[in-house]
């Protein structure tokens, strides 16, 4: 059953399309279910939105992962890592660099 917040969510950003956390929070619901695609759209709208969202940049690559699209993963890893370096968000920065290692790279 998917998560009811899926749909409030979704209510909301109609009246306001451009709020990154709204978009953050439909982006980790939808991830929460399993629907990576739909929580591709989100997180990227997100990032549209506000560019320097670390914590959806990572959010993102994590959901690259579980699509299986590694070179993509990657890609957003090297920038999350750019932008979390900027923003100082140490966190972030180490939870992007274990994920871009734990894909691996192009054969």
């Amino acid at each position: 059953m998917p998560d009811p917040k899926i749909e409030k969510f979704k209510k909301v950003l109609q009246m306001d399309p451009n709020d990154e956390t709204l978009w953050f929070g439909l982006g980790k619901a939808c991830m929460g279910d399993e629907n990576w695609a739909e929580a591709i759209a989100a997180l990227e709208r997100c990032i549209e939105v506000k560019p320097t969202y670390s914590a959806a940049i990572l959010a993102l690559a994590q959901c690259l992962q579980h699509h299986n699209q590694p070179d993509r993963c990657r890609e957003v890893c090297a920038r999350g890592i750019d932008v979390a370096t900027a923003n100082g968000d140490l966190l972030v920065i180490k939870n992007l660099e274990a994920l871009r290692e734990s894909v691996g790279e192009t054969s």
